[in-house]
């Protein structure tokens, strides 16, 4: 288990390889589909992003309200392949990884390894078990979208694997060959 505190630096991400497990400590951001739009369209427009993206891992989830004491519900992650569109462009600001689950496309892979980032894979349906993990929620930008806006999350220890490396090594190319 390699222990990684965010925001994530070359050097940290230069050692991970697909397969690695790893445990994040410190920010992530929430942000699903709409959020990505937004933050694209901001950039599209000449506008600045509403939170600095560099060495920043963005969290692919799919929150639930919370229950009583705690900070969120199930904070399960959701399909990475939906954020493809956004990825590149996201990574040209400096994003250095992202969490989620599922493959990603191949021009995202090039685009992970080109701007020396990270893809973890959560387990999808542990939901219940990975909201212990994140011990502060709150909401950075468009709360506008709801369920959907971009969140500011501090996590402890949060479980996950490298998939997608900085050197473009892929463990679901492995598993689909």
């Amino acid at each position: 288990m390699k222990h990684l505190r965010t925001p994530l630096t070359d050097e940290a991400v230069a050692e991970l390889r697909a397969g690695d497990r790893v445990a994040i400590s410190g920010i992530l951001y929430a942000a699903r589909d709409a959020t990505h739009r937004a933050m694209v369209e901001a950039l599209e427009g000449g506008e600045e992003l509403p939170v600095d993206l560099r060495g920043q891992v963005i969290y692919y989830m799919g929150p639930t309200p919370a229950r009583p004491g705690r900070v969120l519900g199930a904070a399960g992650p959701t399909t990475a392949s939906r954020m493809d569109p956004y990825t590149p462009r996201l990574l040209d600001e400096g994003l250095k990884g992202m969490i989620g689950k599922g493959r990603r496309g191949p021009e995202v892979v090039e685009a992970i390894a080109e701007h020396g980032a990270v893809y973890f894979a959560a387990i999808g349906g542990a939901g219940a078990l990975l909201s212990g993990r994140i011990k502060k929620a709150e909401v950075a930008a468009y709360p506008d979208l709801g369920p959907e806006a971009l969140l500011r999350l501090e996590v402890e220890e949060f479980p996950a694997v490298v998939a997608v490396d900085s050197k473009g090594g892929d463990v679901y190319s492995r598993i689909h060959r």
